[in-house]
C-alpha cells in the first residue's frame, strides 16, 4: 500500500492530466507601422483595464511622449483622490522589427513592460494600446473626450483581440493638469 502522501500526489497528477490544458492566448497583432514623430505629444486616457500601478489615479490621466534619440521619453500624470497631481517619468525602446508598434517601457529600470499599439487612427487622434498577456490596456485620445461611437469601436476591437471589454473603466477628464 502506498503512503497517503504518495497516493495524494498520484491522484493529483492523474486529475491534472485529465483536465484540459489552458490554451495560451493567440498572438496579439499590432498595427503595421507607427510614426513615432506623429505619435509624440499629449494623450488623454479615456479608458483602461484597471491595474495596481495606477490605483492612486482617479481622474485626468495623461501621457506625454517625446522622441529622445533612439528612445521615447514618457511622462505619465494623473489626479489623485486628494487632488494632487501624481507623475512618473520613464522611457521606451522600440522592439526591433516591429515597425515601431511594439515598445518596451520602463519607469523603474531594469524592469520593462510591453506597450503595443493595437489600433491607431490614421490621423493619430486615438489609439488602443495593450500588452500580449491582455492584462493591461488603454484607450487614449488626443482630446480629453472621445465620442461614444469611437470609444465603443475601440473597446470592440479590444474584445476581438481577447481583452475583457466589460472590465474597462472610463477615466474622468475633468480639468487640465498643466
Amino acid at each position: 500500500m502506498l503512503p497517503t502522501a504518495a497516493l495524494r500526489l498520484m491522484l493529483a497528477g492523474a486529475l491534472a492530466a485529465a483536465l484540459p490544458a489552458a490554451a495560451a492566448p493567440a498572438p496579439l497583432p499590432t498595427v503595421a507601422q507607427v510614426d513615432l514623430a506623429r505619435y509624440a505629444g499629449a494623450w488623454y486616457e479615456i479608458a483602461l483595464l484597471p491595474n495596481r500601478f495606477q490605483k492612486q489615479c482617479v481622474a485626468d490621466t495623461q501621457a506625454r511622449y517625446a522622441l529622445d534619440g533612439d528612445r521615447v521619453s514618457v511622462l505619465n500624470r494623473c489626479r489623485t483622490a486628494d487632488g494632487r497631481v501624481d507623475d512618473i517619468r520613464g522611457h521606451a525602446k522600440v522592439v526591433a522589427g516591429s515597425g515601431n508598434a511594439k515598445l518596451r517601457v520602463t519607469f523603474f529600470w531594469p524592469f520593462y513592460g510591453d506597450y503595443w499599439v493595437l489600433a491607431l487612427d490614421p490621423d493619430y487622434r486615438h489609439v488602443l494600446v495593450g500588452e500580449p498577456d491582455r492584462k493591461y490596456a488603454w484607450v487614449l485620445s488626443r482630446t480629453p473626450q472621445l465620442d461614444e461611437a469611437t470609444l465603443q469601436a475601440l473597446l470592440d476591437r479590444a474584445a476581438e483581440l481577447g481583452f475583457d471589454k466589460a472590465a474597462f473603466q472610463r477615466t474622468p477628464q475633468t480639468q487640465p493638469l498643466d
